[in-house]
């Protein structure tokens, strides 16, 4: 099922759409293996003609499964696209693929979740990443102290 508005009940008025899309009828490619999606879409939209072309405005939902790039602690990130509008022409190079009155909003509420998903998932903006072991605790030095390795370098004569 896609989400497709029917271009004859515009002729009268505006259409409003509403509810969930499944995950599997988005057909996102998801290449990105810090970022899941396993909830579906939620909208409600409302979709008027002018002239030659579709406005749609509304909101667009989705719930990310995100693992964080620094500590790789999962957690969830809403996507939210509110407000949300798109322009579709229904003529010229640009215009939308029309099959029996219908026009398939899928892929331009597609594009715009693309552009929208997060470059570096973060659980957190001050996410401090993962925590140190314990053996790199043991070489750590105090910024006021000299390095014992620099100490014996500094006792050769050059």
């Amino acid at each position: 099922m896609s989400l497709q508005v029917n271009l004859r009940h515009l002729e009268d008025d505006t259409v409003r759409l509403g509810g969930e899309m499944p995950v599997e009828d988005l057909d996102l490619d998801v290449r990105d293996e810090m970022v899941r999606v396993r909830e579906p879409l939620r909208f409600d939209l409302e979709v008027q003609q002018l002239d030659q072309s579709l406005l749609v405005q509304g909101r667009v939902s989705l719930v990310l499964d995100c693992e964080c790039v620094r500590c790789l602690k999962p957690f969830s990130h809403l996507l939210k696209l509110e407000p949300w509008h798109c322009h579709i022409p229904l003529e010229g190079e640009d215009k939308a693929p029309v099959e029996n009155d219908c026009v398939d909003l899928t892929p331009y509420v597609r594009e715009d979740i693309f552009l929208a998903f997060p470059q570096h998932p973060l659980c957190e903006p001050e996410c401090g990443g993962l925590a140190q072991q314990a053996g790199a605790a043991k070489h750590s030095v105090d910024p006021g102290t000299e390095s014992p390795v620099w100490a014996e370098l500094n006792k050769l004569k050059l």
